[in-house]
């Protein structure tokens, strides 16, 4: 079998994260909008967030995720062959932040790009990772998801600005080949029919402005835990898995009141979920890998865990990936 037919296995060998250094809690927020520390607990499970100043952006946020990242999986920035930023709040329309990443990191010799899924976006950059390492395209791969959601939020929106917060995260995907570890499958949906229930109010072909972020609530609550739950049973079913075989579940940290309904509704043990929500807020693309490191950093996932993400976020796009630690 030549080089170009073989298959690779794409396994997690570094994971790194940042974080802005203002925390903002909800005891801060009620000196800034109208609602109550206890509204905001009950409602979402979060009691601080980082809120990116003005010299933290997305792509210096995203460039320390993945210093740290490379730092643990021990490679030099000149063995990365592969960029992607999961983000939806670049630091401008273009170039792409994953290039302004790239330069920051030195590296000259790879190819850099960003993938905007919103919340979902972490899981889609991990799948398109996959793709380039399985056919043996890439060796070594950057999958960074940062955002500064605190740039697109209406502060005088009380139903949105409480939830969202800053920061990033970053895994490192090696080439291994002949590996029982790595990625064992992801599975990704859209649905634009739903767009109008969670979008930003500008850009560049509309408004020529950012615009801000407007969500329903309920509505993104609906489908949020209807589709997680069936992405979840998805992956479960193609890998001939039951729910009590995974060892840890690291889902999007949107709203506790999400990962409650859809660990009843999919027979999940609650102490297997990491929960980062209550620190960091939605971080939309980044909640997932800052949940990772953490978890990771913890000691609770370790090697040989069977390790499944999910995410759903605005378009609308959902996704889960399995992963052999």
């Amino acid at each position: 079998m030549n080089q170009k037919t073989k298959l690779y296995q794409s396994v997690v060998t570094g994971v790194g994260a940042s974080l802005p250094k203002t925390i903002v809690t909800n005891k801060d927020l009620t000196k800034r909008v109208d609602t109550s520390e206890e509204w905001i607990v009950e409602r979402t499970g979060i009691q601080e967030r980082r809120i990116a100043s003005d010299d933290e952006t997305t792509s210096s946020l995203g460039a320390e995720a993945a210093k740290f990242a490379l730092k643990n999986a021990k490679l030099e920035n000149t063995d990365i062959d592969m960029i992607i930023l999961a983000t939806a709040t670049p630091d401008n329309t273009f170039p792409a932040s994953a290039t302004v990443i790239q330069s920051s990191l030195g590296i000259e010799k790879c190819y850099a790009y960003d993938m905007q899924a919103v919340c979902s976006g972490f899981v889609f950059a991990l799948e398109a990772a996959d793709n380039a390492i399985k056919t043996g395209k890439v060796k070594n791969a950057l999958v960074i998801g940062s955002e500064t959601f605190s740039r697109i939020l209406d502060w005088n929106d009380r139903g949105t600005c409480v939830l969202f917060g800053d920061g990033a995260g970053a895994v490192v995907l090696s080439s291994y080949e002949g590996s029982d570890r790595g990625i064992l499958s992801n599975h990704l949906h859209s649905d634009g029919r739903y767009g109008d229930l969670l979008y930003v109010d500008g850009g560049p072909s509309t408004t020529t402005n950012v615009g801000y972020l407007r969500m329903d609530g309920q509505g993104v609550f609906k489908h949020a835990v209807k589709n997680i739950s069936s992405v979840i049973e998805e992956a479960l079913d193609y890998n001939n898995l039951k729910v009590e075989d995974i060892d840890w579940f690291v889902p999007h940290q949107a709203n506790i009141r999400i990962l409650e309904s859809v660990a009843k509704k999919v027979g999940l043990n609650e102490d297997k979920i990491i929960v980062t929500v209550q620190k960091h807020a939605n971080t939309s693309a980044a909640s997932i890998p800052l949940a990772l490191f953490d978890a990771v950093q913890e000691g609770k996932i370790k090697k040989g865990d069977l390790v499944l993400l999910e995410a759903m976020g605005g378009g609308f796009s959902w996704g889960s990936t399995l992963i052999r630690w």
